[in-house]
């Protein structure tokens, strides 16, 4: 795989980011794109908005006025993409996630923030990626089969915590 840019953005200001989420977020992206054989250089936009901004998003593009977790937007279509001129790379697309709402998952999962937000990051790429589990059936188990594969391969598999505890 050749060079992936992730650029994060913070538009919220109810959650702090925690340390090494960042990180976190660009081994997602960069594992899902290994996971998949992707040999170009690519850039993904992602950014943590508030339940407003989110809710406000998902009514003008999904027409669903309610707050979820993470918008996907892609920006190609059947394995084709744009490509940034000055860079060569190609544009997967935008990543929105709502860090409260990430907080709210966590706690009603009960599993770290890191996780959710792995969680979150590693599902809306396989949406850029072309994945779309609406419909339900054999598309839908295989995206989240491909989500737990590169959430263990980060080390952060179902039931564990990203964050090592002190003994």
């Amino acid at each position: 795989m050749n060079k992936v840019k992730v650029v994060i953005t913070n538009r919220q200001k109810e959650v702090k980011i925690p340390t090494g989420i960042r990180l976190l977020v660009r081994r997602c992206c960069n594992a899902a794109l290994r996971l998949e054989g992707f040999t170009e250089d690519a850039e993904i936009d992602v950014s943590f908005v508030s339940n407003e901004e989110i809710q406000a998003l998902n009514a003008k593009y999904r027409g669903k006025d309610a707050v979820t977790d993470v918008l996907s937007f892609p920006l190609g279509e059947n394995g084709k993409y744009d490509r940034n001129e000055a860079t060569g790379a190609l544009l997967l697309g935008d990543i929105v996630i709502s860090m409260p709402k990430a907080v709210e998952q966590a706690d009603f999962y009960g599993h770290s923030l890191q996780r959710e937000i792995g969680f979150l990051t590693t599902h809306s790429m396989f949406h850029l990626l072309g994945y779309d589990h609406e419909a339900g059936g054999v598309e839908a188990v295989k995206m989240r089969e491909k989500e737990e594969t590169v959430l263990t391969m980060l080390g952060i598999p179902k039931g564990a915590s990203y964050v090592m505890e002190n003994d």
